[in-house]
């Protein structure tokens, strides 16, 4: 036989390119209905868009295939951090970005930047944010809570008062073991509004029991009073020694100073960073 009638052997590169740049609907059906199957539908959100640039010969098959995946990663980060954040009962959603430092300069903003490193999460010790009504001590206890939650830790807010009247009433219906095991699972609990007035023998027993049972697993504590004011709120000495001295030395504490920061949240106000920029323009 001559050359000429000798069939052409496809390449397999370029049937390959064509593939992926021509794919027919059967065969996109098949792979929508493959991702669904697999509970993949990060990739499949995407698929027309990474198809789109394969076709404008934008990515190749690897390329391809690497970014649909990292897709499908990202979803499934993002519904994570969400339902993380849902299982921490926030008051708000606020962040330490968010914070108006310029607004209140006797706060110690060097302070609490270096907290945002979280070391003391990987520590597992405590913070304390302390000082008068108003200047933010909450905002900043639940931005670090939402920072803990970015890095994939379980976060849980709840008002002290809250937490202590959930543990009674677990001890009225027997389910008292459950509810402290609950509070004592987050990496990350935040008791906020501690030592607003003295404690029952009860109280000061179920705080004492959970912040025993916490040994290890990060405390963000917010209050009116100094720790050192702490210790007459509870009416047995022998617990308040030995609960106290144990949280306060293995803790970081933040004296918050300075006007309320709460005018700056409210609808519509012009933070005191605005007017001083407002001013000088």
């Amino acid at each position: 036989m001559t050359s000429d009638s000798a069939v052409p052997i496809p390449d397999a590169t370029t049937d390959a390119a064509m593939d992926m740049s021509t794919p027919t609907l059967t065969d996109l059906n098949g792979l929508t209905g493959a991702l669904r199957e697999l509970k993949l539908s990060g990739m499949l959100q995407t698929l027309d868009a990474r198809l789109a640039q394969a076709r404008a010969g934008q990515l190749g098959h690897l390329d391809f295939l690497t970014v649909l995946c990292q897709d499908e990663i990202s979803r499934r980060q993002t519904m994570s951090m969400q339902r993380r954040i849902r299982r921490a009962h926030f008051d708000e959603q606020v962040t330490l970005e968010g914070f108006d430092f310029a607004a209140s300069p006797k706060l110690p903003a060097a302070q609490i930047r270096d907290l945002a490193a979280l070391r003391w999460l990987h520590a597992g010790e405590s913070v304390i944010l302390y000082g008068p009504v108003g200047v933010g001590k909450t905002h900043i206890a639940q931005a670090l809570g939402h920072l803990a939650i970015r890095q994939g830790a379980d976060v849980r807010f709840i008002k002290t008062s809250r937490a202590l009247a959930d543990l009674a009433g677990g001890r009225a219906d027997h389910t008292w073991q459950k509810r402290i095991r609950e509070l004592a699972r987050p990496a990350v609990l935040i008791l906020d509004d501690f030592g607003m007035r003295e404690l029952t023998a009860p109280q000061a027993d179920d705080l004492y029991e959970l912040i025993t049972e916490r040994t290890g697993r990060s405390l963000i504590l917010t209050s009116n009073r100094g720790p050192v004011d702490w210790y007459p709120l509870f009416p047995n000495p022998v617990v308040a020694e030995s609960l106290l001295d144990r949280l306060i030395n293995t803790s970081h504490q933040v004296f918050m100073n300075g006007p309320s920061y709460r005018p700056n949240k409210r609808p519509g106000r012009t933070s005191n960073t605005d007017i001083n920029k407002e001013a000088a323009g």
